[in-house]
């Protein structure tokens, strides 16, 4: 073997033997008549680089599917990638800008799309080769993209589908609009910026000559002393360029300032509009003036007070986030402008804002300014704020969706883990809004509807009796091909007018317009298609079938839908879990899987979030060359406790990268010894006590793993390894087997047992570390096949004996208590002491024979002697049967340790008292961030660990 395990060497090599072996094809390693287990990768964006979100997510996942594929299932780990709409057109547009090409709209649609493909064929698909670094075991053969052709023709059948079923409907709506890609995105696209901006507050004038009296002095308990007379109401806004739209003012019902004013009128400022005062529950006596101005179209907490109000929703600005007021109809409709707001058309919502203050202060309606922090919301891609807008697009019905997706949780047939997840699941379909999932970009799924022209009855006879006038929404089609369409728009065309027309299709409302305004009669008509693309949930929501080829009835389909569990984060349950639920379910009538794992966000090591502009991002590809995969791995998995928030450091992966090598070294003791695999090992049949104790303890870590994995409980499967073969089989073991070596009559049993325990232990920590056990597994004996489709075992609890377990229990644990005492009472590390046996029993007494080297060596004892009671300057030790004592007058110097304790524990104890007193003040667990709150926790609860050993140590030297 060779000395260490060289990862950057190795894993390489390793993972093009699995791939040479076809190790991950769906099926690989199954046996007859094996259940399958299909687990669904889900898609990384195709622009995306491997991130520790991805790391941790690929670590569980590949667990599972190794574990299940050992134990000879039917597995298909099912890759693929996203097509990730805005962020691959950003991506691609920058290209062109970098190379000095003209810009997408100068380039056109086709071409632009054309371009997209090639650095997709170029550039896309990285991330799936640093997966392949991290060691996933999907199966590459069957990868697929969500804008493949099969893909895309059944993304377009849903659509087509749901809009048949009235399940898919296009409404005038407020949506989240990024104003630099001129398109509507989700919230999860949604990141708020910390922002220091001001509060202006703002002052609109009563109509009709009515005042009222503000009170502006209080006493003590809250009563007003003092008034004013006002002819106006206070707005305030972080955002006056939005004034421009408003339709409404909004009180609290109860406000004693303004409940009378409701029903009123106030004049707007500049725009001359005439705007009711209402009485809603938003409005907050306590935030603010109290006194809230309402744009329906630009806010959506004012949209739903404009839809409970009766308030009309203006739009005041363009794609580009402009003031748009000139051809407006809704914003000039019964207003009296101020000359000053010509100036205001085209303006930047920002340079709006400054006018708008400027003329406030000048008109003398600005009534003050306050500076704030606050949150606003920006495009995560684009980095620009932002706008709420009204706009039509196309949604899907969600409400009639979600029933079925609520049963199917609440009745069993889908589990969602950890439970207070689920809570989330019900809490978003319970309460579910339409979805949007049409984006106004070119890079995606176009809609597949065509539109046609309106028609209404002529007179001439010698003309047409049905002229084609303006597109409108009465004339679509929802059809897979442009064919369809066309086929569509003949049936519905003939039934409305009684006619038979024929159709041309266009790329573009512009062309088909133009057409149309130069069409002869009898020439076709024209049909143009919506120019928007899908939402990437809308496609990626049918990745459960649309990945198996549905709507086909593909083998695949037969064999691997429903699959057995999906492993995401709980920031998408209602992004993409919920919406795939709500889509399996109506297209197939079955759930999209059985089981659905939700896991925490990985953070650093002081619990904050992962953050670039924090410099506190760890890359897992950086982190694999310096430490391995496996490393990375194991510290992902030890880290997994369900529903908690990994935190995650450097000195914990290279810690477990020790773990690593303590295994390699063991095999190479193993080598040195002679233990090689014999294909003839009967574990059952061992006859040394050393050899039954290890032979059952193996037996129980498969119990464990088992149980561990089959609850998800990935941190105490790793903690459940690191406890068997660190400890039991490197540290106790090993130290077992050493004398054995040396007696012929327990050697070759001995090599035998450890080459079988070393095997147990490559194939039973496989699924979490791959790389150095395939390397293990390949260098420690001649294989048949490769570690990777290695047999599960099925052993279990019956390979304990009862005796040989007690017996090696008894005696670690009496060397462990021996070295406690050494470490509290500083005994130096080569000083050897004598071992003084108070009283044993007869099982104890012959177990201590038996070992007695074995706890001489271990222990650093000198000698072992035999007393009717403990001489003074001695430590006694309890163990079961028995007592010992340790005299150490003569090896410690007992007051110079009095002393180092009593110091020791007074600094201990002032430290825990000072963290205890922080802790229980509420205003610091108020204010202070959550991760210094956790730290100053475990800071405390080190402290109290110490304390309690230190004040062992006292109590056992007060004694002496």
């Amino acid at each position: 073997m060779e000395k260490t395990f060289d990862a950057s060497a190795a894993e390489p090599q390793i993972a093009a033997a699995w791939e040479a072996a076809d190790a991950f094809r769906a099926g690989a390693n199954a046996r007859p008549g094996a259940e399958p287990f299909c687990i669904l990768l889900p898609p990384p964006n195709v622009t995306g680089s491997l991130h520790m979100g991805h790391a941790f997510n690929h670590t569980l996942m590949d667990i599972l599917t190794r574990w299940h594929r050992m134990r000879g299932f039917d597995v298909l780990w099912q890759p693929g990638l996203d097509h990730a709409g805005i962020a691959t057109q950003m991506v691609v547009e920058r290209e062109l800008a970098k190379a000095g090409n003209i810009g997408r709209r100068d380039m056109g649609r086709e071409a632009f799309v054309a371009k997209v493909w090639e650095w997709k064929e170029r550039s896309g698909g990285t991330i799936l080769e640093q997966c392949r670094r991290l060691g996933d075991s999907f199966d590459l053969d069957r990868n697929r993209f969500t804008m493949d052709p099969g893909f895309h023709d059944a993304v377009l059948k849903t659509f087509v589908e749901f809009y048949d079923r009235g399940l898919i409907f296009r409404g005038k709506r407020l949506v989240n609009w990024d104003p630099h890609f001129e398109t509507a995105i989700s919230d999860l696209e949604v990141e708020q910026v910390e922002t220091r901006g001001n509060l202006w507050r703002l002052r609109y004038p009563l109509e009709g000559g009515a005042s009222y009296e503000h009170p502006v002095a209080w006493d003590d308990e809250g009563r007003p002393t003092a008034f004013e007379t006002r002819d106006y109401l206070v707005v305030a806004t972080t955002r006056p360029e939005t004034m421009l739209g408003d339709t409404g003012v909004a009180v609290h019902p109860e406000d004693p300032r303004y409940r009378h004013l409701v029903g009123r009128t106030v004049r707007l400022p500049l725009v001359g509009r005439s705007i009711p005062i209402v009485a809603d529950e938003y409005a907050d006596p306590e935030k603010g003036t109290g006194a809230v101005k309402i744009t329906p179209a630009h806010d959506f907490n004012d949209w739903e007070v404009g839809k409970r109000c009766g308030l009309a929703a203006i739009n005041i600005m363009d794609t580009r986030a402009c003031i748009a007021l000139k051809d407006n109809r809704d914003f000039h409709e019964g207003i009296a402008p101020a000359d000053e707001l010509a100036d205001f058309h085209g303006l930047d919502r920002y340079e709006a804002r400054d006018l708008i203050v400027t003329l406030a202060e000048e008109q003398g309606w600005l009534d003050g300014i306050d500076a704030e922090t606050h949150m606003v919301p920006h495009g995560d891609r684009s980095k620009v704020a932002i706008e709420p807008f009204l706009t039509d697009q196309w949604y899907v019905d969600a409400a009639k969706l979600a029933g079925p997706a609520l049963d199917a949780v609440r009745d069993g047939r889908t589990r969602i883990l950890p439970e207070r997840d689920e809570r989330t699941y019900f809490h978003w379909l319970e309460n579910i809004e339409p979805w949007c999932i049409s984006r106004q970009l070119w890079w995606g799924h176009q809609i597949p509807v065509w539109y046609g022209p309106d028609c209404w009855y002529g007179q001439d006879p010698d003309q047409e009796t049905i002229f084609p006038g303006f597109f409108t929404e009465t004339w679509r089609f929802a059809a897979l091909t442009e064919s369809k369409a066309i086929e569509k728009a003949r049936q519905k065309y003939r039934d409305e007018t009684g006619q038979e027309w024929d159709f041309r299709g266009f790329n573009s409302r512009r062309e088909a317009e133009s057409y149309l305004a130069d069409r002869k009669p009898n020439d076709p008509l024209p049909l143009f298609r919506d120019p928007d693309v899908l939402d990437t949930w809308f496609s990626s929501g049918i990745w459960p079938i649309g990945t198996m080829g549905w709507p086909e009835a593909t083998p695949e389909m037969a064999r691997y839908y429903p699959s057995s569990v999906l492993v995401t984060g709980f920031d998408i349950i209602f992004f993409w879990v919920a919406r795939m639920m709500m889509m399996q379910l109506e297209l197939t009538g079955e759930v999209p899987f059985r089981e659905v794992y939700i896991h925490a966000l990985v953070r650093d090591e002081k619990g904050k979030k992962m953050s670039k502009s924090l410099g506190n991002v760890l890359d897992p590809i950086e982190l694999i060359d310096e430490y391995g995969a496996d490393a990375v791995r194991f510290t992902l998995t030890a880290m997994a406790a369900m529903g908690r928030d990994l935190k995650l450091s450097r000195d914990r992966i290279a810690g477990y990268r020790n773990f690593g090598t303590k295994l390699w070294n063991a095999a190479r003791f193993a080598e040195m010894n002679g233990c090689r695999p014999d294909p003839d090992f009967d574990p059952r049949a061992v006859t040394r006590t050393a050899n039954k104790w290890i032979v059952g303890e193996t037996g129980r870590l498969r119990e464990t793993l088992d149980a561990a994995l089959s609850a998800y409980r990935f941190n105490d499967a790793a903690a459940a390894l690191y406890a068997h073969v660190w400890g039991k089989v490197c540290d106790w073991y090993v130290e077992l087997a050493k004398p054995l070596f040396q007696d012929e009559a327990a050697a070759p049993e001995t090599r035998a047992t450890m080459a079988w325990v070393l095997d147990q232990c490559l194939i039973l920590m496989h699924p979490v570390m791959p790389f150095i056990t395939e390397a293990l597994w390949g260098q420690m004996a001649e294989r048949a096949g490769l570690l990777v489709h290695a047999d599960w075992p099925d052993y279990g609890a019956d390979l304990v004996d009862a005796a040989a377990d007690a017996e090696m229990g008894w005696v670690i644990g009496l060397i462990e208590e021996i070295r406690s005492v050494r470490a509290e009472m500083h005994v130096p590390a080569g000083a050897k002491i004598p071992l003084i046996e108070l009283e044993l029993a007869p099982a104890q007494a012959a177990a201590l024979e038996t070992n007695r080297a074995l706890v001489a060596r271990l222990a650093r004892i000198e000698r072992f002697e035999t007393a009717d009671a403990a001489p003074k300057g001695a430590v006694t030790i309890a163990r079961e049967g028995g007592s010992f004592c340790l005299p150490l007058a003569d090896v410690i110097d007992l007051e110079a340790e009095r002393a180092r304790l009593a110091k020791a524990l007074e600094k201990l104890r002032k430290e825990a008292n000072g963290l205890r007193g922080k802790l229980a003040n509420a205003a610091f667990l108020a204010n202070a961030p959550e991760a210094v709150v956790d730290e100053n926790r475990a800071r405390l609860e080190a402290a109290e660990e110490e304390i309690a050993i230190l004040s062992a140590a006292e109590a056992r030297l007060a004694g002496l």
